[in-house]
């Protein structure tokens, strides 16, 4: 598929067919995930494992996921649009959607991805081959070579963190606080 079908793709969808498509490709990552989990795993403690509640979930999860955000209002700022022109998805996503569903997306998306990505794939197989699937997985990124490098280099940043902390909950919250505050600009910047 091109992007100017892709994009047509995208101006041909509802919102609420959008949302319901959104919802159904992470039903279908988490589905991948338990079935991997449930193959991969000794058992579901082992899995469990990877969830710590402890400080580094804010100071290092949140701390980053600040630095992502506004190297990326930074970058939105000082470079051409179609830089970020992922064919209108996330605007028409975060635009209609309140503070409230805009967290629920967010963080459905940050529990999902991250327990499959880092949880499953990166513990096993390890930080390049899930970050390329990380990057591969965001399709309409592959359109755009800015955004492409900046997805790949955001996964490797968050299996990074992941290596790191060995802890879940950490990129979990870096990917909902990445998520949800470039959603509430979006929302914001069509507001205006």
């Amino acid at each position: 598929m091109k992007k100017e079908e892709y994009a047509d793709l995208i101006k041909g969808l509802s919102d609420k067919e959008l949302t319901f498509h959104l919802f159904l490709t992470q039903i279908i990552l988490l589905t991948i995930s338990v079935i991997l989990g449930m193959i991969l795993f000794n058992s579901m403690a082992e899995f469990v494992g990877l969830f710590t509640w402890n400080w580094q979930i804010v100071s290092v999860g949140g701390t980053a996921g600040l630095a992502v955000v506004f190297l990326d209002l930074f970058f939105m700022k000082v470079l051409p649009s179609s830089f970020y022109d992922d064919g209108g998805l996330n605007e028409r996503i975060f635009k209609n959607k309140s503070v409230i569903q805009i967290a629920f997306i967010s963080a459905i998306i940050a529990i999902v991805e991250e327990s499959l990505f880092r949880g499953v794939i990166q513990t096993h197989i390890g930080l390049i081959i899930s970050s390329l699937i990380f990057a591969v997985v965001h399709y309409r990124y592959l359109f755009n070579w800015f955004l492409f490098i900046n997805v790949v280099l955001l996964s490797f940043f968050i299996g990074y963190i992941f290596l790191l902390t060995n802890n879940l909950l950490v990129t979990i919250f870096m990917h909902f606080i990445i998520d949800f505050l470039l959603g509430v600009t979006i929302k914001i910047r069509k507001k205006n």
